[in-house]
């Protein structure tokens, strides 16, 4: 845990989310500040700053990856599509430095996003 990493502090408890399923080395909770309808964090349980951290060797890529999916059908996003994002460094979009998926849906997705 990174103490001041606000998604290390949910995982630990001390910051409050609307947690919507988790993992063993997982947790996925509804964004504060929707973009869409359907607006989904899936954040692994241990800190890694973004996917460009992620080492070859270690599965919690696919991890997360297998996570979304799922949260995205408990949805029921899976008839009407969605998307999966991640965000890296500031130039990218990343506000958090904690490896984090966004899973959007509940309306058309456009591109390119921006």
């Amino acid at each position: 845990m990174t103490e001041d990493c606000v998604f290390c502090r949910i995982v630990a408890g001390e910051i409050p989310a609307s947690v919507v399923a988790e993992g063993e080395r997982w947790l996925a909770f509804r964004d504060l500040q929707p973009q869409a309808p359907v607006h989904l964090l899936v954040i692994p349980r241990a800190h890694v700053e973004s996917v460009a951290e992620l080492e070859e060797a270690d599965d919690l890529g696919a991890v997360l990856l297998r996570a979304a999916a799922g949260v995205a059908r408990d949805a029921g996003l899976e008839d009407g599509g969605y998307r999966v994002v991640t965000n890296v460094g500031e130039e990218g979009g990343q506000s958090v430095p904690h490896l984090h998926l966004h899973v959007l849906g509940g309306r058309p997705m456009r591109w390119p996003p921006g």
